[in-house]
């Protein structure tokens, strides 16, 4: 699925193929929850980094998260401007890009269920709104993201 993009203040836009365009994986750790700007956790897709393409990538910067006092690899991209929290590229998994779904202009398809990760890490304040379809994490689940989106046949 071609996805569109951008930051709020419209300084940076983006395109990026996804074959697993579900938005289905909410996030609760600190790191999502703070960078994320969401209702406690922040979600994910999973989109091809070769295909990505930016205007205005001048306006984009790229924070580090520190985990247990050593520096992520990952590359959070956000607006310098207005903050807007845009993807994640990790060199570890060279070929993929997560886009926020918060930055998705385009229509994202409804997911069928839920994954709730992270839950051990949850701000006391935010309620896990879970569906009876959904499953709940307090870390990571084994399945991921290709996984889960061929396990319901839904990739795109």
């Amino acid at each position: 699925m071609h996805l569109e993009g951008s930051c709020h203040c419209q300084k940076v836009t983006f395109r990026v193929n996804a074959p697993h365009p579900y938005p289905f994986n909410r996030c609760y750790c600190s790191i999502c929850r703070k960078t994320g700007g969401g209702g406690g956790y922040a979600i994910n897709i999973g989109g091809e980094a070769a295909s990505l393409e930016v205007s205005g990538r001048e306006h984009v910067s790229v924070y580090h998260a520190r985990i247990d006092g050593n520096e992520s690899p990952a590359e959070r991209h956000f607006c310098r401007h207005c903050g807007s929290a845009l993807w994640v590229w990790d060199p570890r998994w060279a070929d993929l890009v997560h886009p926020f779904a918060s930055a998705i202009d385009s229509d994202l398809p409804k997911p069928p269920e839920r994954v709730h990760l992270m839950l051990a890490s949850k701000a006391s304040w935010v309620e896990t709104a879970s569906g009876p379809h959904d499953q709940t994490f307090d870390e990571y689940p084994e399945e991921g993201l290709a996984q889960w989106h061929q396990r319901l046949g839904l990739e795109r």
